[in-house]
């Protein structure tokens, strides 16, 4: 039996900034007695969350500031999150007057920056993503004229004037094929359409790793949050390929008769999986066999 690994997986630079900007809160002696938030989770995987809680940092949620329920004071510490937030929750904690750490990935705020930039040029936004997700809720939240569709499917049934001019941006962890057949779906039927292709590098490497990995194991094994998007992106391309894939969260989640009569077994991580994770699954599996 032998288990192969994908070329790229588990933490990227974002998900280990973030960490990282909490650890050297928690570390900090000038926050000694300073009560610390995170808005919402910190990244999409509920093992570092729980870690992130043991050390002392408490969850607060983007609906209990909105509504006016929280509990935060003048001088409090608040975290804000991987995947970033939105702008009328950023003015909300400036009038507060806590302290806020900015934790958004570099690529989420590279995407924000330049939505504003261009509807300041006169630009229409096209955005691609699912709307539900926090990193897309808070990044258009910036915008005043942003339409959002989910897939090449809704883009369809999407009427665009021709009279205007539009800028096309993306979810940083939509799946590159995916947003290739809409690139190709705009430069095809749009001339008014200015693409900027800002998919994250570190996800674009982990589509493209477990693609080649799921075309040569005898079984797939995906690890990651039950909420983490690009896992789940990462799940559906090996899926494509390969039908024995398995999306799980930790080794509790592993069943013997998968691996019944599989040598080579593939792993695969979520840009939000620790290390740790991967080894228990690891040894795990070895124990099965």
């Amino acid at each position: 039996m032998e288990i192969i690994r994908a070329k790229h997986m588990g933490f990227c630079f974002g998900v280990s900034g973030a960490i990282n900007i909490c650890n050297k809160i928690s570390e900090d002696e000038s926050n000694f007695g300073k009560k610390t938030y995170i808005l919402g989770m910190l990244v999409h995987n509920e093992h570092v969350v729980k870690n992130l809680e043991e050390q002392g940092f408490k969850i607060v949620e983007e609906s209990t500031i909105l509504e006016g329920r929280d509990e935060l004071q003048e001088g409090d510490i608040v975290i804000i999150r991987a995947h970033g937030t939105s702008e009328k929750i950023f003015q909300i904690l400036k009038d507060k007057k806590v302290e806020i750490h900015d934790a958004t990935c570099v690529f989420v705020t590279q995407i924000r920056k330049t939505l504003v930039e261009m509807e300041k040029k006169g630009y229409d936004i096209l955005f691609i993503g699912d709307k539900n997700h926090p990193e897309v809720k808070g990044i258009v939240s910036f915008g005043k004229r942003v339409t959002i569709c989910n897939d090449l499917e809704e883009l369809l049934s999407t009427t665009l004037d021709p009279n205007k001019k539009y800028c096309l941006l993306t979810q940083t962890t939509l799946n590159k094929k995916k947003l290739e057949k809409i690139k190709n779906y705009i430069k095809e039927n749009y001339s008014n359409v200015e693409i900027l292709d800002k998919v994250c590098g570190a996800t674009q490497v982990r589509q493209e790793a477990v693609e080649e990995l799921a075309q040569i194991v005898d079984l797939l094994i995906v690890i990651g949050g039950k909420t983490s998007s690009n896992t789940k992106k990462l799940y559906d391309i090996a899926t494509s390929y390969n039908p024995n894939t398995y999306l799980i969260q930790d080794e509790t989640d592993l069943k013997n008769e998968w691996f019944q009569g599989k040598e080579r077994i593939g792993i695969t991580a979520g840009a939000s999986t620790p290390e740790e994770i991967v080894i228990k699954i690891e040894n795990q599996i070895r124990g099965i066999h």
